[in-house]
């Protein structure tokens, strides 16, 4: 009990200096201040122990194991790496970096490697731990990067709520390793980072925050085109002093005559007005990756005839495989920047292949300067890597790239995602039926442009179909009296904006019946968000060690957030583990080592697992740094057999099932309470589609079987209500 109060004794400025008397502790108090234990060793015992009891503590879709081999880093050159295109922005500014990238000769790339590669392939799950371990390769043989794809768009999220990882963290360990390259992130313009609306100045200070932590180019874009929306993402990443690229996504065929609804007069239109909003670069979003050679020629044509001197940046996914065609069509139309994957990490629903793009160009106008050699080298780390990530690989179902794309319009990024989210709903055997769906739940809601947080709806509206044998004509037949997901009905209100064309009629009006409708961008009515007050709040609960970040953090993902940190609270820094041991657990008798910090490693060897006790716990024993060391688990498998869960009986009426696997998150009612017809009874949640249960009739409320946080499958009894009749 000592060792705090001696830690501080030794760190004292007065006893260093050997100028102590017998008056010391006396007129030092603050020896008294001791600050917590942090006991990380132990709390990664017991998560360690967790995994090696339940399994994985992240949801997997499929049942594949990491592999067991490791990764090469390829060897880096001693000193600091070559200098790069970060260099000019830090000395030029965002306009004189902008300039300097229209008149560098050849095609410069994007590496979305770190970012949108494994977000398209790896249901977004690579960690920091990978990331960092290749990042200073990238920085010395990649230098002539236009950028390097890290940061934004589902990552911040997933962070958090799956690798249990601080997502500011992951920047700041790269900044440091990659000095040379701008980083670039996705920004969702008046979402942020998020799948809802913010307040302004909660955006605002996002990038603000964002720029001081090393972020340099912010790709702005909203899901619906809606131009309130990109403009406020657009002022806020230009007031935090960074390189604003306002992007426009693409959907349709600007080739076909067929498709006019998104015409090229719409997309030349569009970039008349970012242009006037002050974008420094202009760029085509192409999330599901429906670009062809010719389209590439007559948008990209015509935007460089309107805009000579802007540089214009092409984003797109491989999933049909005419990725590196497009490209390079895109690149002969004009366009400067193109983004690609490292070979290993390209092709299907990802970027089109580096390799291949730095090949096709190599003695050209077009020449990328990159060399070949240190892409392979490059690509062969992360094939080894991506086995690691096994249970979340794509190819596990997905064998190769699909045309169909051309129908369904489902984004690469939201591919894999969707996969995993009808796997965890038990729509893993449907997920043909769940991309058919998809388009008709397209239609339902207009032909909307498809990206997150707009993706997300149609894609939620399609899952909800399949759950129920829906097909769209029952959809539009019964809006008036269907249960549907809250992210539909939000989006019906407005809550994200408004499409182009307006939205859906009659089948907004029977969804929503009585309910309000948000008009102008979303966002604008919003109060401000009290900063001092939140951070106020976080540090009444977790501490003084609460930073302007984890404040940001808790701003645009509340509920995460506080899961994050109870997690970490309870099972420690697992981002200090290797990815197979986060994931796998340690095997019997394995030896490893872990290193907390700098100087700090913990050498473990895993022992034993005990019998299960009659608290259904399991003992778990390891040797730790030489020392005996044991921790209880409890075993969830055998605490589920000891509990079990009624079904709802459909013949019984007044019994309300699960309509799906999730957790619930609210009740909205209580035992006694009279319900009407379409009430909203509870809402369930599942890999972050929220769906409201309604009443499917009037009467009572007669019993209540679940509580918040409790774990349903499909038809599980809710609760019970006693007709009025």
């Amino acid at each position: 009990t000592n060792i705090p109060f001696l830690q501080n004794v030794l760190s004292n400025s007065q006893f260093l200096q050997s100028t102590v008397d017998t008056q010391f502790i006396d007129e030092n108090q603050d020896l008294f201040i001791m600050k917590p234990v942090q006991n990380r060793a132990q709390k990664l015992l017991h998560y360690l122990g967790h995994v090696m009891v339940n399994g994985p503590t992240t949801p997997i879709p499929v049942k594949a194991k990491p592999s067991s081999i490791d990764p090469v880093i390829p060897p880096v050159p001693i000193g600091g790496p070559p200098g790069g295109f970060r260099d000019i922005l830090l000395r030029e500014g965002p306009e004189g970096f902008a300039k300097a990238v229209r008149a560098h000769p050849g095609l410069l790339l994007m590496d979305t490697t770190f970012r949108d590669a494994h977000q398209s392939l790896l249901a977004t799950r690579v960690r920091t731990q990978d990331l960092k371990k290749i990042a200073p390769y990238v920085a010395h043989n990649f230098n002539n990067l236009f950028s390097l794809e890290n940061w934004g768009g589902a990552t911040f999220d997933v962070a958090m709520r799956f690798l249990y990882e601080c997502p500011w963290k992951r920047l700041q360990v790269l900044r440091a390793l990659v000095p040379n390259i701008p980083f670039q992130m996705l920004l969702r313009g008046a979402n942020a980072v998020g799948y809802t609306n913010y307040p302004d100045n909660a955006v605002f200070k996002f990038c603000e925050v964002a720029k001081e932590n090393g972020m340099d180019i912010f790709r702005v874009f909203d899901s619906l085109n809606y131009l309130p929306n990109m403009v406020l993402g657009m002022e806020a990443a230009g007031r935090a002093g960074g390189v604003v690229e306002a992007a426009i996504s693409y959907t349709g065929d600007v080739s076909d005559p067929m498709k006019q609804k998104y015409s090229l007069d719409y997309y030349v239109n569009l970039a008349d007005e970012l242009m006037k909003a002050g974008t420094h670069i202009l760029c085509i979003k192409d999330m599901a990756g429906l670009l062809k050679p010719e389209s590439s020629r007559v948008l990209i044509g015509a935007l460089r005839d309107r805009f000579p001197d802007v540089p214009i940046h092409i984003h797109t996914h491989d999933t049909a495989g005419a990725g590196v065609a497009a490209m390079l069509a895109c690149a002969e139309a004009g366009a400067d920047v193109v983004d690609v994957a490292v070979d290993s990490m390209a092709g299907m629903t990802s970027q089109p292949s580096m390799g291949a793009i730095v090949a096709c160009t190599k003695g050209t106008n077009l020449n990328t300067g990159l060399n070949l050699e240190t892409v392979f080298d490059y690509s062969e780390y992360w094939e080894v890597t991506r086995g690691l990530y096994a249970p979340f690989d794509c190819t596990a179902t997905m064998k190769s790239g699909n045309a169909d794309v051309y129908e369904n319009e489902i984004p690469g990024g939201q591919y894999t995602n969707l996969h995993f989210q009808a796997h965890s709903m038990g729509l893993g055997n449907k997920f043909k039926q769940v991309k058919k769906a998809y388009a008709e739940a397209n239609k339902l809601l207009g032909d909307l442009i498809k990206v997150t947080p707009s993706s997300k709806i149609v894609g939620d509206l399609a899952q909800f179909m399949v759950q129920n044998n829906l097909t769209r004509a029952e959809v539009e037949e019964r809006a008036d009296e269907l249960s549907f997901p809250l992210s539909v009905v939000e989006f019906l209100q407005g809550h994200i904006g408004i499409p182009h064309g307006g939205f859906p009629e009659p089948f907004r009006t029977k969804v929503l019946k009585s309910l309000p409708c948000l008009e102008g961008r979303p966002g604008a009515t919003l109060p401000p968000l009290d900063f001092d007050a939140l951070e106020a709040g976080l540090r009444a609960t977790y501490g003084n060690d609460i930073t302007t970040e984890d404040v940001m953090s808790a701003a645009m993902y509340p509920k995460v957030f506080e899961e994050y940190k109870d997690f970490t609270r309870s099972f420690g820094p697992v981002d200090c583990l290797s990815t197979r041991l986060f994931l796998d657990g340690p095997k019997i008798a394995e030896e490893f080592e872990v290193e907390l910090e700098r100087g700090k490693t913990l050498n473990i060897k895993a022992l034993a697992v005990g019998n299960l006790n009659k608290n259904g716990q399991r003992g778990v024993f390891f040797e730790l740094n030489g020392q005996l060391r044991s921790v209880l688990v409890k075993d969830n498998v055998a605490m589920r057999e000891m509990k079990f869960h009624p079904k709802a009986l459909k013949s019984v009426r007044g019994q309300v099932g699960a309509p799906m696997p999730g957790k619930v998150i609210g009740i909205k009612v209580k035992p006694g309470q009279k319900v009407e017809k379409g009430q909203p009874l509870c809402v369930l949640s599942a890999m972050k589609m929220e769906t409201v249960v309604n009443s499917p009739l009037a009467g009572v409320v007669t019993a209540i079987h679940v509580n918040t946080d409790s774990s349903l499958e499909g038809d599980d009894l809710i609760l019970e209500i006693t007709p009025e009749d």
